[in-house]
């Protein structure tokens, strides 16, 4: 690894550690925001879902800008904007102004998240991406699994201001770095395809926003089956679209791409069992426990603690035995863990530990095997656009593991008393391990082996592109 490699590698995890905790470390917080700024069950919920909106909308519209003025230029950009609008949630005065400074922090996000890993990918061969994929999912999967604990933490021994103030001087630092010590890399630079960012935003915007009101409104509610509705058919028509324009954002001939579809099928699946499980047995923790943020955060630690062991572990074998045996052991250990813990709800406390830690050692496994299957399938042109529409992916698909586990949780339980808390979360867990199930599944799909490039019908998709380009 030379220093440009270590520098891309240490610049774009800790950005992407960033921009991710936010999305966790919030849950933890709430109460406190509650109580401070006199907020609404809704506003409440309104904090962290127009954080998860105005990603999820954006990625793909951010890939695309990247890929044409460069990768380097727009992480730097979204850095930027993370970090003042992070200054602006600490400063918010009431909790409609955090809610506005909160999306913001969205775009910031949707702006760094397919940058980071583009140049990632970028930097490095593909006999060497696994390694470096593992040691980058075991810093940034802290954001996902960490942020409970990390949130606890400074709530109790702080403010609840500073989940936000810390990311400012990590933001200021992280600028001038990545402009200085990471190459800048550009994708096809072909013109805007107005229609199809239009059309691609509109439709994951009625798929989020509708998964998002499930959770209040009810699966029955027009609230929620109506957006849905409309994003579905807004995705077909950006498909149909995608077919016939000159410039496309998306080729459709990725989704003829077996390794590449199966790839983005299981991180949407394990990101959607691993949020639907983790929010809601942080709820028992909190909610039929009794304990408090810190005290729960640091109870999930058997679970989150792997990824820092695991993840740059199995990225080193990647390149050896292939993405498809990791992902599917790892998604099938997912499975075995969030089943296992259904099962031990009710009991004691370290009953429930060889089941987290089966849990995390099967994320923390599948977690930069899948990243790399998903950016491996394609050219290296089109490293950009695979990897909004991976990260599209799991945003969509932790707002449906969330969305999924609260309709069974309100059906099966419900917060009347400790005993419904564990019953509706122990049918929660239960649902979440079918979905990882589902996930190994598609794992089937990809690679066994290594081989030296992406397969023939992507790099037939690179050469277009370079043409196109020239």
């Amino acid at each position: 690894m030379n220093a440009r490699q270590r520098w891309t590698l240490i610049l774009t995890s800790v950005a992407s550690l960033m921009v991710g905790l936010d999305l966790t470390v919030v849950t933890t917080a709430l109460n406190t925001i509650r109580l401070d700024l006199g907020a609404s069950i809704a506003e409440l919920d309104w904090t962290i879902n127009a954080y998860t909106l105005t990603i999820g909308v954006l990625l793909l519209a951010a890939a695309a800008v990247g890929d044409r003025l460069g990768r380097r230029r727009v992480l730097a950009v979204g850095l930027a904007v993370f970090t003042a609008s992070s200054v602006a949630c600490a400063l918010a005065p009431s909790v409609s102004v955090l809610i506005g400074a909160r999306a913001a922090q969205g775009i910031g996000t949707a702006m760094v998240l397919p940058q980071a890993l583009a140049l990632l990918s970028a930097a490095f061969p593909p006999e060497t991406r696994g390694k470096a994929m593992g040691l980058f999912a075991g810093i940034t999967g802290v954001a996902i699994l960490g942020g409970p604990v990390i949130g606890g933490v400074v709530v109790q021994g702080l403010a609840w201001q500073w989940i936000f103030w810390l990311n400012v001087p990590l933001g200021i630092a992280l600028i001038p770095l990545v402009l200085r010590y990471m190459a800048e890399a550009h994708g096809p630079r072909t013109p805007f395809d107005v229609p199809g960012l239009v059309l691609s935003g509109a439709g994951l915007l009625g798929l989020v926003w509708g998964l998002i009101r499930s959770n209040t409104a009810g699966w029955g509610s027009p609230q929620v089956y109506g957006p849905l509705a409309a994003g579905a058919a807004l995705i077909v028509a950006f498909a149909a679209w995608e077919r016939r324009a000159r410039s496309p954002m998306l080729p459709m001939s990725f989704f003829r791409n077996v390794p590449y579809v199966s790839a983005n099928a299981a991180g949407f699946t394990m990101t959607g069992a691993m949020m639907g499980g983790v929010v809601f047995f942080m709820q028992y923790l909190q909610a039929a426990l009794g304990e408090g943020p810190l005290t729960a955060g640091l109870r999930l630690l058997p679970l989150t603690a792997t990824l820092f062991v695991v993840a740059p572990i199995a990225g080193r074998f990647v390149a050896r035995v292939g993405e498809r045996p990791i992902v599917m052991t790892g998604l099938l250990c997912q499975t075995a863990g969030l089943a296992w813990m259904a099962l031990d709800i009710g009991g004691s406390y370290p009953a429930l530990i060889p089941g987290m830690v089966l849990t995390g050692v099967g994320v923390s496994a599948a977690m930069p095997a899948t990243q790399n299957a998903a950016i491996g399938a394609v050219g290296r042109e089109a490293i950009g656009t695979a990897s909004g529409v991976y990260n599209a992916m799991r945003q969509v698909g932790g707002a449906f593991g969330v969305a999924i586990a609260s309709a069974v949780f309100a059906v099966s339980g419900g917060f009347a008393s400790p005993a419904a808390v564990s019953h509706g979360v122990r049918t929660a867990l239960f649902v979440t391990a079918a979905i990882a199930a589902v996930g190994a599944l598609a794992g089937t799909g990809l690679r066994t082996t290594r081989t030296a490039g992406p397969p023939a019908s992507t790099r037939k998709i690179t050469a277009e592109a370079e043409t196109t380009h020239a």
